[in-house]
C-alpha cells in the first residue's frame, strides 16, 4: 500500500487489521483463535481492530440483550492479549458495540491494554518521523472527524480507523491518507454475479476489499464473525496485513 506522504522511516511498516469479531463463547471464538495465530506468525508492527467486538441481537429482549452483549467484550479482550505486535494494538468501536454499551466495551478493551480511539488521534513515532492513527466513533454514535484531525500535526500522514466503510465519502474531503474499515462482513453471503443479498447501512457502496474514493484509498475488511445466521458463503473470515510503502518522492 503506497502512501504518498508516508515518511521514509515508515517504509515497510506493517499493520494487521481484524474486524467484526462478534464474540461469543461458541462459534466466534474459533475464527478469533485462528486469527490470533495468523497475526503472531506475521509479526506486524501494529494491530488495528475496527469494531464490532460484540453483537446486539434484534431477536431477544433489547434491554437485557444490551447488557449481556456488552459483557462479552471482556473475554474477547482477554483473548486479544494473546496477540502480539511490536507496538501493540489500537481499536475503534462498531455499531454493535455502541448499541450494546460503548462504555462497557471501551473499558473492557482498555483494561487489557488496548487503547480505544473515540474521535481521537494517536501518533506512532520512528526515527523522528510520525504516522498518525485517527479513530472515529461508529455512525451509531457521534463520529467527529474535524476535532480528531485537529490533533494531527499539519502535513503528517493519517490512517483513519472507522467501522463503517461508506464514511469514506466524507473522509475523502480531508487530509487522510488511508481508511481502514469493516462492518459489512464482505456481505457474509456472496453470490457470484449477484453480490450480497443483504448489506448493512453505511456499507453498501464499499462492501469488500480495496477501493479508491477520490484521493482516498479505502480497505473494507471481511471480518471474522457473523450475525443473523452463522454462515459465510464465498466470503471467508479475513485478517488483512498491510505493508506501507513511501511514495517515490519520500524514498530518496
Amino acid at each position: 500500500m503506497v502512501l504518498a506522504r508516508l515518511p521514509r522511516a515508515f517504509d515497510g511498516f506493517t499493520i494487521a487489521q481484524l474486524s467484526d469479531i462478534h464474540f461469543d463463547s461458541k462459534l466466534a471464538e474459533i475464527p478469533l483463535r485462528a486469527a490470533i495465530d495468523i497475526v503472531n506468525r506475521a509479526q506486524p508492527d501494529l494491530i488495528v481492530l475496527t469494531g464490532d467486538f460484540v453483537t446486539v441481537s434484534m431477536m431477544s429482549d433489547y434491554l437485557h440483550d444490551q447488557k449481556q452483549s456488552a459483557m462479552m467484550a471482556e473475554p474477547c479482550a482477554k483473548l486479544f492479549t494473546q496477540m502480539h505486535s511490536r507496538l501493540g494494538m489500537l481499536a475503534v468501536l462498531g455499531n454493535h458495540d455502541v448499541d450494546a454499551d460503548a462504555r462497557i466495551v471501551t473499558e473492557a478493551l482498555q483494561s487489557h491494554g488496548i487503547p480505544v480511539l473515540r474521535n481521537q488521534s494517536q501518533a506512532v513515532e520512528k526515527d523522528g518521523a510520525r504516522l498518525w492513527f485517527c479513530g472515529l466513533d461508529s455512525m451509531s454514535g457521534r463520529p467527529k472527524i474535524e476535532p480528531a484531525l485537529a490533533q494531527v500535526a499539519r502535513g503528517e500522514p493519517v490512517i483513519l480507523l472507522m467501522h463503517e466503510p461508506d464514511f469514506a465519502d466524507q473522509a475523502a474531503r480531508y487530509a487522510v491518507d488511508l481508511q481502514l474499515s469493516g462492518h459489512s462482513h464482505g456481505g457474509q453471503i456472496w453470490i457470484p454475479g449477484v453480490g450480497a443479498p443483504w448489506l448493512p447501512p453505511h456499507a453498501r457502496r464499499y462492501p469488500r476489499g480495496r477501493y479508491q474514493v477520490g484521493p482516498l484509498p479505502l480497505y473494507t475488511n471481511f471480518g471474522l464473525g457473523t450475525i443473523r445466521v452463522p454462515v459465510r458463503l464465498n466470503c471467508i473470515p479475513e485478517v488483512t496485513l498491510f505493508t506501507l510503502r513511501a511514495g517515490q518522492a519520500n524514498r530518496s
